[in-house]
């Protein structure tokens, strides 16, 4: 799952929560490995609470980054700095019925960087499932 993994408006790439200090989380990036402190004042998403747009209902962003790795076939995603129509097109294949009024290009750009950062950091498991974090956590 995406659990403890972070996006923090701002700040470049994904984070891991590693602590809590007394008035932020200490939290790791995973781009180049160092540690920070965020703050209650700095706008903090959890991967997993993060859903996209559709014309249906909203599809979690862990079934996304599944769809991604299924037609990958474990890989990485394309190119987030390729052109628009192609990232629509790609968005496409992916989640057919994304709401393209109010999914941005900025937004699928930030998706699959998230989805090969997430992917360069061995960091996804299409497989995972709650009952599995749970585990995890209780082992811990």
């Amino acid at each position: 799952m995406l659990k403890g993994i972070l996006a923090i408006s701002g700040q470049r790439g994904l984070f891991k929560l590693v602590s809590q200090a007394k008035n932020s989380i200490i939290v790791e990036s995973l781009i180049d490995g160092k540690r920070i402190p965020a703050y209650a004042t700095s706008r903090i998403s959890a991967l997993e609470d993060i859903s996209i747009y559709t014309e249906d209902e909203d599809v979690k962003l862990f079934d996304v980054f599944k769809a991604i790795y299924e037609k990958e076939n474990g890989g990485m995603a394309i190119a987030p700095k390729s052109s628009g129509n192609e990232l629509k097109a790609y968005f496409t294949e992916i989640l057919p019925l994304y709401d393209k009024d109010r999914v941005y290009v900025s937004d699928i750009k930030k998706v699959l960087t998230w989805y090969n950062l997430l992917m360069e950091n061995e960091l996804f498991d299409p497989n995972a499932t709650e009952e599995d974090e749970d585990e995890a956590e209780s082992a811990e």
